[in-house]
């Protein structure tokens, strides 16, 4: 990030919309917190549970759904992986016993994660230690109000870059029926593939 108040000339009289004082004072901030955040986090995955946090965030995203199963798509989007950094993960989960990929029983091409029983049994395990550390790290050092304001300054940030987390996700597996959404009973060989 150029510290465009120290800067004359071409780039001080450029269109760029330069960050103010405060902008910048505000986005280094941003940074510095969310970098130390999820490197204890991650931290404290790895030294307790010996789970990375992106196939910790894989399985509680697995836990949530119908079935605790989700198209491969669905789930890279989700947990906002790239479908190839996605594939290596749950093969890697796979190993472990924690996921089994199934096929789409609609559509060949299509792939099925599953949680199983081991990956559920080890997500309750990394859990308790997990929360308390983002409790302590996070949530005890902001007021109720702060916590509103953070909740609503990160949607807006995830809706302005259209992710796939933000507003209109709909189903988690892509289906236009609420009642079979809300169920949570959709069984692997109904899931929309």
């Amino acid at each position: 990030m150029f510290n465009y108040l120290r800067y004359t000339g071409a780039m001080a009289d450029s269109e760029t919309r330069w960050l103010t004082a405060e902008e910048q004072h505000a986005w280094r901030a941003f940074l510095t917190a969310t970098q130390t955040l999820l490197s204890a986090v991650e931290g404290q995955l790895q030294h307790e549970s010996g789970i990375p946090h992106g196939y910790y965030e894989i399985l509680v995203r697995l836990s949530e759904a119908p079935g605790r199963a989700l198209r491969m798509s669905q789930l890279a989007e989700a947990s906002a992986s790239s479908k190839s950094r996605l594939s290596h993960a749950v093969a890697r989960l796979e190993e472990r016993g924690w996921i089994e990929r199934l096929n789409c029983a609609t559509d060949r091409r299509g792939q099925i994660a599953q949680l199983t029983d081991a990956g559920y049994a080890a997500l309750e395990a990394a859990a308790p230690g997990h929360v308390e550390h983002v409790r302590r790290s996070m949530f005890d050092v902001l007021s109720a109000d702060q916590v509103a304001q953070l909740a609503a300054i990160s949607e807006a940030i995830i809706a302005a870059a259209d992710s796939p987390l933000g507003p209109g996700l709909g189903c988690p597996l892509g289906c236009d029926d609420e009642a079979e959404a809300s169920s949570g009973t959709a069984a692997v060989s109904e899931l929309s593939c």
